[in-house]
């Protein structure tokens, strides 16, 4: 029988993780809850504890960022895993919903649902975006192809996150799904976008939207770099560049990916040839829409990219 683990990543939120579990308790489905505390300084593992005496916390002594996560999966011995994030939590029946599909589809290694914000339920941008995804249809997969994924909203195979290594760390936070996404579906794994599978966001106000900004910047340049044939990944590149509209962001992303770029040729490993054409094909898809709506944005975004904590998914 499959079993449902949940990582809940958070930092330095203890009022909101707080109230993120009360909700993920209240699920009638069965599943494990680790919590990931990524060098809170607010007393946060200390009240998740009080609270909830009986949760696994895993406090680690470093934040972390993305590849928090990658804790509370070790943590997992379950058959999936779905992430959580400390201002959102998945809407009853969706954890089963998505363990079911993936249950019924063996080729299916990530369920991503739609994300409903605030209290008047708006669909999330990104939302919206994967569920118009211009990606053929696969007859034995459910829902909408993607690649790529808003993290707080979906559910992996564990075998199949630990094979590919997990977010990366060097990431941080911003855009760690794309690089994930991209690796999943090069080993054989489809990603789908299924709108009946729901997750409530609240947003936080404690964000720090410069930085993380920056870093989503220089991962778009790092993904690119790793898992682009040369001459895609010099386009992407430019692409991304030019449409972010602060010089001091252009530059500041630019000097800190060049600074990886040692670590980026170690690790380099370019896509199969229909993963490169699935990407070309999105990014091309985003730029008509792009022209069509009149839209600026940071330069990271393609159509159905944007992320979780980030706001990059394909």
């Amino acid at each position: 029988m499959s079993t449902i683990g949940v990582v809940v990543l958070t930092h330095d939120r203890a009022a909101d993780v707080l109230t993120t579990l009360a909700h993920m308790r209240a699920q009638v489905e069965p599943a494990r809850l680790v919590v990931v505390d990524s060098a809170s300084r607010d007393g946060t593992a200390e009240a998740v504890r009080a609270r909830f005496p009986d949760l696994a916390v895993a406090r680690l002594d470093v934040n972390a960022g993305a590849a928090g996560r990658n804790a509370g999966v070790a943590r997992l011995d379950t058959t999936y895993v779905a992430f959580c994030d400390d201002d959102a939590w998945w809407a009853p029946g969706a954890l089963a919903r998505a363990a079911t599909l993936l249950d019924a589809h063996p080729r299916l290694g990530l369920v991503c649902g739609r994300v409903l914000v605030g209290p008047e339920a708006r669909v999330d941008p990104v939302s919206a975006e994967m569920e118009s995804s211009p990606l053929p249809s696969t007859p034995t997969l459910p829902g909408r192809p993607i690649l790529g994924f808003l993290c707080a909203a979906s559910m992996v195979r564990r075998q199949a996150f630990l094979a590919v290594g997990g977010f990366e760390p060097r990431f941080f936070l911003g855009g760690e799904e794309e690089l994930l996404a991209i690796d999943l579906a090069a080993a054989g794994w489809g990603l789908a976008y299924v709108p009946d599978v729901v997750v409530r966001h609240y947003p936080s106000p404690r964000l720090d939207g410069l930085r993380r900004g920056r870093l989503q910047l220089r991962n778009a340049l790092w993904t690119a770099w790793l898992r682009r044939p040369a001459r895609d990944a010099w386009r992407r590149s430019r692409s991304v560049l030019a449409r972010t509209r602060s010089r001091r962001d252009q530059a500041a992303a630019v000097a800190t990916a060049l600074r990886g770029l040692p670590w980026v040729l170690r690790q380099r490993r370019v896509v199969p040839p229909h993963i490169e054409e699935a990407l070309r094909r999105l990014e091309g898809y985003a730029d008509r829409r792009r022209r069509r709506l009149g839209a600026v944005d940071s330069g990271v975004r393609s159509g159905v990219a944007s992320g979780s904590s980030s706001r990059l998914a394909r």
